[in-house]
């Protein structure tokens, strides 16, 4: 019990979407604050029911209890039905109607007549089994497909009933339900959802843990190996679902693949057997179970485990140096995901955009290594991999946790690099550097001819015109074949007409540049998310970096830790910086205060500007590898300079517009994205493709 506790709490605090609802088949994730975590009360139903009140970390009580559990329902179930497994007799109850074994108040008031005076609808259970009573039937003329749904809704209502009278006795807000009866079947936790609902008139709702088949066993792990996790912060564990060995035919083909030839290999077997690639778990088309049709899971007891939906299980990673962004003004009610994933037809809609760009993706990431024979091989197998993750989460949103946007850009991600392809757009990206910074310096000697109040409104128009270059967007790939960068950027720069679809432009300019004589003292330090490698960062963020920079601000262009599409790392940063430095003085000084050149340039062309006061540019790393970004989890670098950050400029669909659009930050903030989706259009902005948002935001 003392590990079945530890890991509960250790679930609860470490996994985001750890908790969550189950009614009428629909699954709602709950956010479970860890410093408001106790008590609760633990319900774990095994053979019988043990129900704990844990009051923190080792402290618990077992307060009460039945022996009428699933030992109760693989019993009886057995004696009244022919099942040869609880998976059987559990499958067999997805087929039945309890309505011909069950007495319900309409067969005692009259066929569908409720009864209102005591609370009570027609279809509402009188007795379990009361009909056998009114019947002369032999129990072979029973279906037992009816008998075993019978005794599920029997054994799950009267535990639901007696766990809510027992939160109800110890004042308890949360009740969390476990063990191996319920193994993530829809009905079984529909059934009890009903039940604590019903008793608790809507007051109560039950719980169920994404994991909950594990909690033992985890418990007894950290016991035994004694991690020193006592202090584990929820931002600091991540989630992933690599392919690994899926199960098929209730059995694991081999042990989890580490290496690559072996996970080709395992690939190549699987495929030669006919067996589509399916992950984690494969899931037949959902049915319909007992009185009401609510869908759930079906899967052949023959041939696959009827507890399959619940093992949804991915490796969680222990990363030390993640922390939550300290400028989110209240990070509890921070949700980074704009897009409602939760919407079928928004869902769809997404996994067709992802399934068209992907064979476009793994073209650049077989090309990406060389196009060799190995890489062809790796290729196909993320299309597969990938693809089946799709399938799998059209089959079942929730099996990873919430699903958002972000969430499933971010698996594309991780996929490419389970199959090890490190970095899908390098080749593209120096390319396109080589091509902005080539006319880096003609950009520079246009922007100083202007007045101040001009070229802020240039420089702005120059990051939305440089936004367009996004190889994730199907209609700015298309872009790429009629012209060069170059030719786009500058079509795109004579399309910057205003008013913008948001446009904030002139709040965020009498921020830089005040109105009349009051002139504003520059920010202090400025935070700049950048998006996409070449005429992105180069034309459009650095030289708006430079003009901070020319105020007196101290400016931090925070990156990718890893590669995701064409956008800008971390890593690649001070090699674009050194050689735009090349043709300014003002990115050449800020560079060397900052630490990112070492040693003095002399062949600068901004001469003008020597005497010019050298405040640091300097660059982090945001802490992820995906388009998007969640201020929940950054790098601890991060987390250190934004402490004395007043501005955060955020760039890019990714990171401005599917996420962060409505964040709320404790400093200024500027969101700057073109929109390169016509569906993001319309539902965020009321737009169209290629309207441009430019979004400010003073201090909250």
């Amino acid at each position: 019990m003392d590990c079945l506790v530890a890991g509960a709490n250790f679930l609860l605090k470490a996994v985001r979407h750890e908790a969550y609802t189950h009614m009428e088949g629909q699954k709602e994730f709950v956010q479970i604050d860890p410093n408001d975590l106790f008590p609760y009360l633990l319900v774990n139903i095994g053979s019988g029911v043990s129900m704990i009140k844990v009051d923190g970390d080792g402290k618990f009580e077992r307060v009460s209890g039945t022996n009428v559990g699933g030992g109760t329902y693989w019993g009886l179930g057995r004696l009244l039905t022919n099942c040869s497994s609880f998976d059987e007799l559990l499958e067999l109850s997805q087929k039945g109607d309890n309505r011909t074994t069950d007495m319900l108040v309409g067969d005692i008031y009259g066929t569908d007549r409720d009864y209102p005076k005591i609370g009570l609808s027609a279809s509402t259970i009188a007795s379990s089994f009361g009909k056998a009573t009114l019947e002369n039937k032999e129990l072979e003329e029973y279906r037992p497909e009816d008998i075993s749904l019978s005794l599920l809704r029997m054994i799950s209502y009267n535990i639901g009933q007696i766990s809510y009278l027992n939160a109800l006795r110890f004042g308890l807000k949360r009740i969390f339900f476990g063990g191996f009866f319920i193994r993530g079947h829809a009905y079984t936790m529909d059934a009890i959802s009903f039940a604590v609902h019903f008793w608790s008139k809507g007051t109560a709702q039950a719980m169920f843990l994404r994991h909950e088949g594990f909690l033992g066993a985890l418990g007894a792990f950290m016991s035994y190996e004694k991690h020193g996790l006592d202090d584990l912060m929820v931002h600091q564990f991540v989630e992933r679902f690599p392919m690994g060995a899926p199960y098929t035919g209730g059995k694991i083909h081999g042990p989890p693949l580490r290496n690559l030839n072996e996970k080709i290999s395992w690939m190549e077997k699987f495929l030669q057997k006919g067996t589509e690639i399916t992950a984690p778990v494969p899931m037949t088309p959902p049915g319909t179970t007992g009185l009401g049709g609510f869908e759930v899971p079906l899967s052949k007891g023959s041939t696959l485990r009827s507890d399959a939906s619940a093992l949804n299980v991915g490796v969680l990673h222990l990363i030390p140096t993640l922390e939550v962004f300290p400028l989110l003004v209240d990070p509890k009610m921070y949700e980074p995901n704009t897009v409602d994933l939760s919407d079928h037809s928004e869902l769809e809609y997404w996994f067709k955009i992802l399934s068209e760009h992907l064979p476009d993706l793994v073209d650049k990431a077989v090309a990406s290594e060389g196009g060799t024979d190995d890489a062809k091989r790796r290729g196909d197998a993320f299309a597969r991999a990938f693809s089946a993750h799709l399938a799998r989460l059209m089959e079942e949103p929730a099996a990873y946790g919430k699903l958002g946007l972000a969430k499933l850009l971010e698996m594309r991600e991780e996929c490419l690099r389970e199959f090890q392809f490190v970095d899908a757009y390098i080749r593209i990206k120096q390319r396109e550097n080589e091509a902005s910074l080539a006319v880096f310096h003609d950009l520079l000697m246009e922007l100083d001819s202007l007045d101040e109040e001009t070229r802020l409104l240039t420089l702005i128009e120059g990051v939305l015109a440089a936004n367009i270059f996004d190889w994730g967007s199907r209609a700015c790939v298309d872009l790429y074949h009629k012209g060069t960068i170059i030719e786009i950027y500058r079509m795109s720069r004579n399309k910057m007409q205003r008013p913008w679809r948001v446009d904030d432009f002139d709040a965020f300019k009498e921020r830089m540049l005040g109105s009349g004589d009051k002139k504003p003292l520059p920010h202090r330090r400025a935070l700049l998310f950048v998006d996409n490698s070449g005429a992105d960062i180069v034309l459009g963020m650095l030289p708006l970096a430079r003009e901070l920079l020319r105020r007196g601000t101290e400016v931090v262009l925070v990156g990718n830790s890893l590669p995701a599409l064409n956008d800008v790392t971390a890593m690649e940063l001070p090699d674009i910086v050194a050689e735009a430095a090349k043709h300014c003085g003002i990115l050449r000084r800020a560079a060397e205060s900052g630490g990112l050149l070492v040693d003095a340039m002399t062949n600068t062309s901004d001469s003008s500007k020597q005497n010019s006061p050298s405040v640091p540019l300097m660059v982090v790393e945001n802490g992820c590898g995906s388009p998007c970004i969640d201020f929940r989890q950054v790098s601890s670098e991060l987390a250190a300079v934004a402490k004395d950050a007043d501005l955060i400029i955020l760039e890019g669909m990714g990171r401005a517009l599917h996420t962060n659009l409505y964040a709320q930050f404790k400093c200024d903030a500027l969101k700057l994205a073109m929109v390169k989706n016509q569906r993001l259009a319309e539902k965020l902005v009321k737009g169209n493709i290629y309207d441009c948002v430019c979004k400010y935001e003073p201090a909250h």
